[in-house]
């Protein structure tokens, strides 16, 4: 797996921010095929920065409805990636 395919987006939510303020980890979305050595290489490779840790979380689509219409989100896998001590990096410079 290319590395450029395996880490989609970094995820900016509450929980995500308050995990980079206080432990020092980022929350992005990752492909689901990924396992956790790819997942770090592709980090380390992409972004210039070293890896102590990664936790993956797998989440399943949800039943939605639209009107009569039932359908269903995508599925999608997480990762909580820890960086070691010292390490930083910012996604959005400046803001």
């Amino acid at each position: 797996m290319m590395i450029y395919s395996v880490v989609k987006r970094p995820l900016f939510t509450e929980k995500g921010t308050t995990l980079k303020e206080n432990e020092n980890k980022l929350l992005v979305e990752v492909d689901p095929k990924a396992n956790k050595i790819e997942i770090k290489k592709a980090m380390e490779d992409i972004f210039k920065v070293k890896v102590e840790k990664v936790a993956t979380i797998k989440q399943h689509g949800k039943r939605k409805r639209w009107g009569k219409s039932v359908g269903m989100t995508s599925p999608r896998k997480k990762a909580v990636v820890t960086l070691k001590k010292g390490e930083k990096l910012d996604f959005i410079e400046g803001a």
